[in-house]
């Protein structure tokens, strides 16, 4: 399965699981009368409903004010997002690593992007596609480039939580932030939210190289379109709980960009001039496959280690002058 079709299904599958659960709280409560006692969300509100209820009261209390409920929920939201920036970042670690690395392989890449292109025989383009799969994992890439679910999975108790929280508490329901109703849904919150997420997928392309943007660029939609969904059915409090996790986002990408990703160049140069990408393929490979030349995945790399010599000069030469141009944009960011 393609590598971006994964990160989509992953994504929307918790989108999907998260909606549900809203909804399904949305429906049982009717006008935030009655907390579930039984069945699926009744223990969820048990577990988490009521642990993140106290501790909203508790933070309001302790801070007192109009708006005090209000940032009960932005303290709140901003303490569990400081808890998973290490985790965040660890990830964006990982992603920019895999992508700088994609930069080596990005021309043999896109020779088997190309043979793909000119041919509809199945049994030939699982051949091509067999070599796209050896390219990643003699390279040791990943086909999912580095991308985690993690974070978003821990957030979902604290997102379930804050909703039950607010949609079964009068106290909080009825609370407003700036005049906005914390317990209905806010499209001023949502907006500013997402415009938030906006900004960080913007600021995630900067460091992208041009030939990966266009394939990234629907993914990074997704942020977005899911922070503006979830906060137009759900509540202005959950609205603030992605609005303080995007202007945290924001100063994480800042990081990524600024500092992680110039030391992760400076390294992949380092073991890139010592450890030169694996050359899996060669156009002459392809051609023969596209020719009918009988090239089985086994036959091709035999083809391809015994005339590696002049390919992989060739290739070096190739991903050098890809390096030097990558090195003088970063030079030119920095002036």
């Amino acid at each position: 399965m393609n590598k971006k079709y994964v990160k989509y299904l992953s994504v929307l599958s918790l989108v999907l699981v998260l909606t549900l659960v809203l909804t399904g709280c949305a429906q049982q409560t009717g006008a935030n009368l009655h907390a579930p006692t039984s069945g699926p969300y009744g223990f969820i509100y048990k577990w988490l409903g009521i642990p993140f209820q106290k501790l909203i009261l508790k933070t309001a209390q302790t801070i007192g004010g109009t708006n005090s409920y209000a940032w009960g929920i932005v303290i709140i939201s901003f303490v569990v997002r400081l808890v998973l920036v290490p985790l965040s970042l660890n990830q964006q670690y990982k992603s920019t690593t895999q992508q700088e690395k994609m930069r080596a392989v990005q021309p043999q890449l896109k020779m088997i992007q190309a043979a793909q292109k000119k041919t509809k025989d199945q049994a030939v383009n699982a051949k091509i596609s067999a070599l796209m799969m050896d390219v990643y994992k003699k390279n040791n890439l990943s086909l999912t480039g580095g991308m985690g679910c993690l974070p978003l999975l821990l957030q979902m108790p604290i997102l379930i939580g804050i909703y039950q929280a607010v949609q079964y508490s009068k106290q909080i329901g009825a609370a407003t932030f700036l005049s906005i109703p914390l317990g209905k849904p806010s499209i001023i919150i949502a907006i500013i939210a997402t415009l938030f997420y906006v900004v960080q997928g913007w600021m995630s392309l900067q460091i992208v190289a041009p030939e990966q943007r266009k394939q990234m660029q629907t993914m990074i939609l997704m942020s977005p379109m899911m922070t503006f969904f979830i906060s137009m059915i759900s509540t202005a409090a959950l609205g603030l709980y992605f609005l303080v996790g995007g202007v945290v986002i924001v100063f994480q990408q800042l990081i990524t960009n600024y500092v992680i990703t110039p030391k992760i160049r400076k390294r992949t140069d380092e073991e890139l001039a010592k450890n030169p990408v694996k050359v899996v393929v060669t156009q002459e490979m392809l051609d023969d496959i596209l020719n009918g030349g009988g090239g089985s995945t086994a036959s091709a790399n035999t083809t391809s280690t015994t005339g590696n010599n002049a390919s992989t000069t060739v290739e070096k030469d190739l991903h050098k002058n890809i390096r030097e141009l990558n090195k003088g944009k970063q030079n030119r960011n920095k002036k």
